[in-house]
């Protein structure tokens, strides 16, 4: 009896803790959700191209002058020499053999900061670019834009909704999860009840066990996810210019506080469900 009753709650506890990896990957995305725009946004690049005979000392001396523009995120000189070796690879080997001079200017790749990624922004930008004397054109994927941010705001409210799901869902499988638990000593809690002990002495080991449950399982909960964060940095180590070391933190208070008292709370209304139950319902 003793074995099926530790088996039963480790069950219990393993059930719960994958529940709450759920609520801690969701809990990344959602107060990720401006970081990862803000990623996207500042990840895109502007095309300044310099004239023709402009040379590679003032493109890097132009460069340096816009990284001090409050809208500029970054900035990265692309050389003559760098850019004619670009187009080979595109075009050939033979496609500037036709020229006496290389006709691929210098340029400047751009960065913007989040803020100014929208396409009345970066109408303003481009106008403010154009006007340095040295500079020929400045280009952008003006469709892109405005699909980044369309999608953005999209992905934004369906991530919204589905973490509103997913707490819902975890909520009640959580709750179930306890019921079961406590519901198998429903005898014991009937037993207690009889002896004329009060509610509030019969809840007591069930809601300190359940507290101790629920920190197991999001103790439990929290471990997998830092491995699986772990796994994902040799993979995907962008994501670590996202998820900072404080926003883990705040995950796992978050998982930790969210064990405790779902498993509390559930474990509350189940006893209390049980002791007020007659005899004759403790067998159905």
């Amino acid at each position: 009896m003793r074995t099926r009753l530790r088996s039963a709650r480790l069950s219990s506890v393993i059930s719960i803790s994958m529940v709450l990896l759920l609520v801690g990957i969701a809990s990344m995305l959602l107060l990720n959700a401006t970081r990862v725009s803000d990623y996207f946004k500042e990840n895109m690049q502007i095309s300044v191209l310099m004239e023709t005979e402009a040379s590679d000392e003032q493109a890097a001396a132009l460069a340096s002058e816009l990284d001090s523009l409050r809208f500029v995120k970054g900035t990265e000189v692309i050389t003559k020499a760098r850019g004619a070796a670009e187009m080979e690879s595109l075009l050939g080997e033979d496609f500037l053999s036709v020229f006496e001079t290389s006709p691929i200017p210098a340029s400047i790749a751009l960065t913007l900061k989040a803020d100014y990624v929208s396409v009345d922004s970066l109408a303003v930008v481009k106008a403010a670019l154009e006007k340095y004397p040295l500079v020929d054109e400045v280009d952008y994927q003006r469709s892109l834009v405005s699909a980044l941010n369309a999608n953005i705001q999209k992905i934004g409210l369906f991530l919204g909704v589905f973490v509103l799901l997913l707490l819902f869902i975890s909520f009640v499988l959580i709750g179930n999860t306890v019921r079961l638990s406590v519901f198998s000593r429903r005898f014991t809690i009937h037993t207690m009840k009889q002896v004329g002990a009060t509610r509030a002495f019969i809840r007591a080991p069930f809601l300190w066990r359940a507290a101790l449950q629920g920190l197991l399982a999001a103790l439990l909960a929290c471990a997998m996810l830092v491995c699986l964060l772990y796994l994902l940095r040799g993979e995907v180590s962008q994501l670590f210019e996202i998820f900072t070391a404080d926003l883990l933190l705040k995950v796992i208070a978050l998982v930790v506080a969210s064990g405790v008292v779902l498993c509390v709370v559930s474990t509350y209304f189940v006893v209390n469900k049980l002791v007020r139950m007659n005899k004759d319902k403790l067998y159905s």
